[in-house]
């Protein structure tokens, strides 16, 4: 009998099937720990362990389960080891796990004011245009004079940048975006790479280093794996618009890839207004063993676009369509190459310890004609990030932490030549003749981060960062020095920076939790706001800084079906940069005085119908700031306690977004934004106004292989006169008035066809 028994049991053991694997964010990767995996069969319940993992010993079709995400179905076979990719549900905002300091943790439990964009809300818009999806955002202002003209602010920090976007920061996968000089440029990226925007508002520099107004993390769009599939998609609209997107995802058990490319033209509303640009991204993900996962990313861009730049009142009002009169005779146009490229290598040490290190290198090389010179450029930037994480017990309570180190160092080139436009016949545009200027800067920082997240009881916890930062210029000026042309070579190294960060949030329930943080931030000074009209570096200024301080709660209520988030921040610059203008292609920095920003930012977001045959979502945000020159005096100009120039007093955000079983579905979305000061002496203010943008589509199954997707998008559907992007302070040159207009597009439309066929 125990001979029979034994024998039995032999057999039985030799016939159960080992199935493992671990769940994981589609986005982020992060692991996803208690996810409930149902046996749709025998109705058996696994749950994953705190780090994802799972066991299971028979074999038949399972659906993945967790809170903020959505359900996932698979088959699951024997002696196989499986990665789950779950993606977030941004119905359940406040239960996605998100990275944006490092340490995975629900929305609910942070510390800090984090947004998240899905990639279902950039499908609610064209795929063109950032403005619109990141305008959603409260405390988040995006103003675009054209598809290449944009500025980005975050709580009013980067609004008195003259160009660009500067004093914040983004990561593209763990990829610093932000040149050496603190400058950034998202809106050359393809929006349909994109999988989910992470923003975390104000001071970030304890992880981030200079980031004194916040951080935008994006993450591409990563291949699902054991499926794959091809996507095509083309659309056309107004302003001679035409795109073609193409999608490939390949993926296995283990590996996946996943390459978008995409051709953009469009003739624009203005004159001087063409675009036409070409993308490639690729990433991949390698989950080599339970130990090691490795990712690249790849991203090149081929831009050329035309410059309308900005007009006076009069023509602003009169005749909107124009290019400011220069800019049309000189032809003028941005024709840049650029690329990203990185490798992200993820080690388990143990279940408690892991490491992740980022190298990564960039380049850009660019040729750009304008009325006043030529200026020839390239950049090669190149970098590691590497960050250790883990967690432990201290006093019988969870403690979870990180610490690492970024560096990065970039090499920027740039000659200016003469622009002889004006000796040719009209038509004829720029013409290059002799050189002006020849520099070369050499850009470097590092930072050193830690942080830490305390559970001080179950419903509270704490949260502490440092970061330590050394950032330094040298320039070398190649250029033939003269009595007119003195060298300005030089070295502009900034005393290091200690940011330190302290938070708290604490759980009244599952429903309502509240949160408050103390932070400090910093942003780097540009080598060209450092050199005096002398040509020397001026070594006496000095980077801005500022405190963050916040209190934030939110809200689920109805069965989750409303998400409800606010906070009240006031965030106090001192050192306020200010860029005089020398002349109509030259400025210098000045440390004018301090600034003070009160705001509130509200977001709200309700599920009115879920069922199998409709569901029906809204969202609205407001957004009241309250800026003002704390002290600002300017040399005899005394500016204090004005209005922070280049910040809509309030900012109003509504939507309604409606799916249907059918495939029917559509979303308008409403913005109001707010009266703008257009000078530090508030003298001028730009009107208020409002927009409205819808889509319509169907989207169907056609089989098993094939889907189908067409859409129609309006925008500004009621024809609203506005200003898409205002430039501050502008001055008059030779007689002219002041060019303070960017005129935003007229009511314009666009749609498509998307095709998706299935492969496996």
């Amino acid at each position: 009998m125990l001979i029979f028994l034994l024998l039995n049991i032999a057999i039985y053991s030799y016939g159960q099937t080992k199935i493992s694997g671990k769940t994981v964010d589609l986005d982020n990767k992060a692991l996803l720990s208690n996810v409930l995996i149902k046996n749709n069969e025998n109705q058996t319940i696994t749950i994953s362990d705190k780090n994802g993992f799972f066991k299971i010993n028979t074999p038949g079709i399972y659906t993945f389960k967790k809170t903020g995400y959505y359900n996932k179905t698979l088959n699951l076979k024997s002696n196989k080891s499986y990665i789950i990719q779950l993606k977030a549900n941004i119905a359940e905002l406040n239960e996605i796990i998100v990275t944006a300091h490092h340490i995975p943790k629900k929305i609910s439990n942070a510390t800090a004011s984090i947004a998240i964009i899905s990639s279902k809300n950039i499908k609610q818009h064209n795929s063109t245009d950032f403005a619109p999806i990141l305008n959603k955002v409260p405390g988040v202002f995006m103003q675009n004079g054209a598809l290449n003209t944009n500025r980005i602010t975050i709580r009013g920090i980067g609004a008195r940048n003259l160009f660009g976007t500067s004093k914040i920061r983004a990561y593209f996968n763990d990829i610093p975006l932000t040149n050496g000089s603190g400058e950034t440029t998202i809106e050359d990226f393809e929006l349909s790479s994109i999988s989910r925007f992470e923003i975390t508002k104000g001071a970030s520099s304890s992880t981030y280093g200079a980031g004194l107004g916040g951080v935008i993390n994006i993450l591409p769009l990563n291949a699902y794996l054991n499926e794959s599939n091809i996507d095509t998609e083309l659309s056309f609209g107004s302003f001679g618009f035409i795109k073609n997107t193409t999608k490939l995802n390949y993926g296995d058990s283990k590996n996946g890839i996943h390459a978008i490319y995409s051709n953009t033209h469009s003739d624009g509303y203005r004159e001087n207004n063409e675009y036409d640009r070409q993308t490639l991204t690729i990433t991949s993900n390698h989950y080599i063993n339970n130990k090691n996962d490795i990712s690249f990313l790849a991203s090149y861009v081929d831009l050329k676009a035309f410059i309308p730049s900005s007009l006076n009142e009069e023509t602003y009002i009169n005749n909107p369509k124009s290019a400011a009169f220069t800019w049309k005779e000189a032809q003028g146009f941005e024709d840049a190459k650029r690329g990203v490229f990185g490798l992200s290598w993820n080690h388990n040490f143990s279940t408690k310890t892991k490491q992740v290190t980022s190298v990564f290198t960039s380049f850009r090389n660019a040729y750009e004609p304008r009325p006043f010179n030529i200026l020839e450029e390239n950049t090669l930037a190149s970098g590691i990030r590497t960050r250790f994480l883990g967690n432990t017990n201290l006093f019988s309570k969870k403690l979870d932490w990180t610490f690492g180190g970024e560096f990065f160092n970039d090499n920027h080139k740039y000659k200016t030549f003469r622009n002889l436009y004006r000796d040719f016949p009209s038509g004829t545009g720029s013409v290059k003749d002799s050189q002006l200027s020849d520099f070369e800067e050499k850009r470097s920082y590092y930072n050193v981060f830690f942080e830490t997240n305390y559970q001080l009881s179950k419903n509270t916890l704490i949260s502490l960062g440092l970061n330590f930062n050394e950032t330094s210029y040298k320039l070398k000026d190649k250029f033939i020095v003269s009595e007119t042309n003195p060298d300005q070579s030089g070295d502009f190294k900034f005393k290091n920076i200690v940011s330190p960060k302290f938070g708290i949030s604490h759980a009244f329930s599952k429903n309502i939790s509240i949160f408050s943080s103390i932070s400090h931030g910093f942003s780097p000074i540009s080598l060209e706001e450092t050199l005096l009209p002398d040509g020397q570096i001026n070594t006496d200024l000095k980077p801005e800084t500022g405190w963050n301080y916040e209190i934030g709660l939110r809200a689920n209520s109805f069965n989750k079906r409303l998400q409800f988030n606010t906070s009240l921040y006031r965030l106090n610059i001192k050192n306020l940069l200010v860029a005089r203008r020398t002349a109509e292609d030259q400025f210098i920095g000045v440390n004018a005085g301090s600034t003070q920003h009160n705001g509130l930012e509200i977001a709200a977001n309700y599920n009115w119908l879920k069922k199998d045959a409709i569901t029906i979502n809204s969202f609205a945000n407001y957004t009241l700031n309250n800026f003002k020159f704390k002290e600002f005096i300017d040399e005899e100009d005394n500016f204090s306690g004005n209005d922070l120039t280049g910040v809509p007093s309030a900012v109003f955000n509504a939507g309604i977004d409606i799916s249907t079983q059918l495939g029917f579905y559509g979303n308008i979305n409403f913005q109001s934004v707010g009266s703008i000061p257009i000078t530090d002496s508030n003298s001028l203010f730009s009107d208020s106004y409002k927009l409205t943008n819808l889509k319509l589509g169907l989207a169907k199954n056609i089989d098993k292989k094939w889907k189908l997707n067409l859409f129609l998008g309006l925008n500004n559907v009621f024809d609203e006169s506005y200003a898409s992007q205002i430039l501050i302070n502008a001055s008059s040159f030779g007689g002219s008035a002041p060019r303070y207009y960017y005129p935003g597009n007229p009511i314009n439309y666009y749609t498509g066809l998307n095709l998706s066929y299935r492969i496996k």
